[in-house]
């Protein structure tokens, strides 16, 4: 997607989410992170997220003015009831109890430790605060893996300000870029 912003001309900011401390990953450290990031002049932003960056996007948009418009890419609304239960009672408890759990990180290609803490800062961020009508896009796969498309039809259900767009795809959408080129082409009316 870089490559086409950049032939319009578009700059786009992509921050690395984790900051270089995967394991002590949260959600409030990545509203924080991105939120140092905005323009000081109020200039108006659009941001796009994918996954837990869509939630975060979705959230910084709540508490943002600056935030025009969000374009979120598989969201992970829902995700500590999708996830969580894959783990199990026992790896729960294990995570709970040693502070850190292996988890499989898409970027680096290996599985890497994250902190308990992650999930008791990400339990304070519920979708249902999230009222502020800021347009959005929703692109998600309809055979996602790892966050149901049902989780987005949820949120988009009652905010009529969100524009959901089902594609032929999973959690990656790395087989539909073209489709969601034209998406947000369409939706940012870019030139």
């Amino acid at each position: 997607m870089g490559d086409r912003f950049t032939k319009i001309p578009i700059q786009l900011n992509i921050p690395d989410l984790n900051a270089g401390d995967f394991s002590g990953l949260t959600i409030t450290r990545q509203l924080n992170q991105i939120a140092a990031a905005f323009p000081h002049d109020s200039e108006p932003v659009t941001l796009i997220g994918s996954s837990l960056g869509g939630l975060v996007s979705a959230h910084l948009a709540q508490q943002y003015q600056q935030v025009e418009r969000l374009i979120l890419l598989a969201p992970a609304f829902g995700f500590l009831s999708h996830w969580l239960p894959k783990l199990g009672d026992e790896e729960m408890k294990r995570w709970q109890q040693e502070k850190y759990l292996m988890v499989y990180h898409y970027g680096e290609g290996r599985s890497l430790p994250l902190s308990y803490d992650f999930i008791t800062d990400a339990e304070q961020y519920q979708e249902d605060i999230l009222q502020r009508p800021v347009p959005t896009l929703i692109l998600h796969g309809r055979q996602d893996e790892v966050i149901p498309i049902t989780a987005s039809h949820q949120f988009a259900r009652s905010r009529p300000w969100v524009e959901l767009v089902e594609l032929d795809s999973d959690h990656a959408l790395g087989n539909v870029t073209g489709e969601i080129w034209q998406a947000i082409h369409l939706f940012c009316q870019l030139p």
